[in-house]
């Protein structure tokens, strides 16, 4: 199913890239990108990232914006776990999953990631998590507020989504409360 985004908070899209600090150690960045926006709405960077955390970063974009209708993202673990489908579904989002080996079809996240290594990750050295956290907002900023795109008319993305609200072709309201994560309890068996 590859269904184009016709107005902003239509389509999302999500992937992870990888880099490591200067130690050796991972870092998990999750970007997702509004397909008709083109902007960059969460960069989030930590040691590593499960469904969990894929749901928190996905519930707090939704308080900020509301749902989107449709989520793309490619087959990994993290987005194809019960416990994210299972959130999707309360949330009454669709999820349109891209064939294994295909990110072509995965476009609008996979350009953003190809900037983010080319325009920052390629050209880092990051000392800690907390310096990686810092410049990937800071890319955040730069990539939505100062950085026009020719697909956009030369507009940053931020203009974009600004332009279409101000139209009335777009609402970033809230449609629906949605279940924001439980946290998950370990029962000990005593064994």
């Amino acid at each position: 199913m590859k269904r184009k985004a016709e107005f902003p908070n239509h389509v999302w899209t999500y992937d992870f890239v990888a880099d490591q600090t200067e130690d050796g150690r991972m870092l998990r960045f999750l970007a997702v990108v509004d397909e008709y926006t083109r902007e960059s709405l969460a960069l989030d960077v930590e040691r590593s990232m499960g469904a969990d955390e894929v749901i928190a970063v996905l519930g707090r974009l939704i308080a900020e914006r509301s749902a989107p209708q449709l989520l793309r993202s490619d087959n990994g673990g993290e987005f194809i776990a019960h416990s994210v489908q299972r959130w999707l579904a309360e949330a009454h989002i669709e999820t349109a999953y891209i064939a294994p080996g295909s990110p072509w079809e995965n476009a609008y996240v996979e350009s953003f990631n190809g900037k983010l290594r080319d325009e920052m990750l390629n050209r880092e050295l990051f000392t800690s998590l907390a310096e990686a956290k810092l410049l990937a907002s800071e890319y955040r900023d730069e990539y939505n507020h100062r950085r026009p795109h020719s697909a956009l008319g030369y507009q940053t993305p931020a203009e974009f989504a600004a332009a279409q609200l101000a139209s009335g072709s777009a609402t970033l309201r809230p449609r629906q409360a949605v279940r924001q994560p439980q946290p998950i309890t370990l029962i000990s068996t005593g064994t």
